[in-house]
């Protein structure tokens, strides 16, 4: 399957499960008015809007249902997929080469942090497509990366990153339009980013390769390669950070944002290094963790 379609489904999982987990605890966040590197986790790191708070909404709504079966699918579509899946599967949800990208959902604020659609739409050559290795990273990178990021892919299209990856979400399946292997690079960067979040205070645990893995199904023996090798992989920030193409350094945050619990130090610290890293400041950050739900990291 297309790197999109992996990223959709991690990024459901995780999503979800954060959302679940929002009805039936409080997590902790780090504490207002201290330094990255001060914070140690005492206070809720929900603040109330952003996709963290409608997906709670729904799960309650849902009696604590959402996550499972027809449920997962019902929730990504009105959430995660930009409000409705109606029109999906009828190219209604491509707004084509002149449109400012998706519209509402997980995807829309992708192309939003993106400055438009035209950062993130899929082209012929050129651009991201001379990065394809360095996206991918690791073992995966150079021609092994170029065959991943080819696979379910066509070779353009007038779609937005943003818009392919809100299909993705609202069907549980493949974007009804085909990625480019730009825009499957870029999620297989999604996904990078993800891993290395998750594994930041030091572990991933079980529940962790839960979120992040559970949700993958029909992984071809390419796709779960590049999976355990962004596993075992070394937590850096500045390395993940040096493989970021200009323009897309707020989604690579965001996504990173979304695959953490946010309740120790150790991962408050490599939000900052990965800012830093990718060189966004304070007020971009927080407005980002406005987007998601969660508390902010910087006073």
């Amino acid at each position: 399957m297309s790197l999109m379609k992996s990223l959709a489904r991690v990024a459901a999982g995780v999503l979800v499960a954060k959302g679940m987990s929002a009805v039936i605890k409080n997590a902790n966040a780090p504490r207002s008015g201290q330094t990255a590197g001060q914070r140690t986790g005492t206070q809720s790191r929900r603040t109330g809007g952003g996709l963290l708070d409608q997906i709670m909404q729904g799960t309650q709504s849902r009696g604590g249902q959402g996550t499972s079966g027809g449920g997962l699918g019902d929730l990504l579509g009105q959430v995660l997929g930009g409000g409705s899946s109606a029109g999906a599967g009828t190219g209604r949800r491509y707004g084509g080469p002149n449109s400012a990208g998706a519209s509402g959902g997980l995807g829309g604020i992708l192309d939003q942090l993106g400055g438009g659609a035209n950062s993130t739409r899929g082209s012929q050559s050129g651009g991201l497509g001379d990065l394809l290795g360095g996206l991918l990273g690791g073992a995966a990178g150079g021609a092994a990366g170029g065959a991943l990021a080819s696979r379910g892919s066509q070779k353009s299209n007038d779609a937005s990153f943003g818009e392919l990856l809100n299909d993705s979400l609202a069907n549980n399946g493949e974007p009804e339009v085909a990625p480019t292997p730009e825009q499957n690079a870029v999620a297989g960067l999604m996904l990078r980013a993800m891993i290395q979040a998750a594994k930041a205070d030091g572990k991933i645990d079980e529940g962790e390769k839960e979120r992040l893995t559970g949700e993958l199904g029909d992984l071809d023996d390419e796709e779960r390669q590049f999976i355990r090798e962004q596993m075992a992989a070394p937590v850096d920030a500045a390395a993940l950070a040096r493989d970021v193409p200009k323009g897309l350094e707020q989604q690579v945050y965001l996504m990173s944002v979304m695959a953490i619990d946010f309740d120790s130090q150790e991962e408050a610290q490599y939000l900052h290094q990965l800012a830093q890293a990718m060189g966004l400041q304070p007020q971009t950050i927080n407005q980002i963790h406005q987007q998601v739900g969660v508390q902010n990291l910087y006073s």
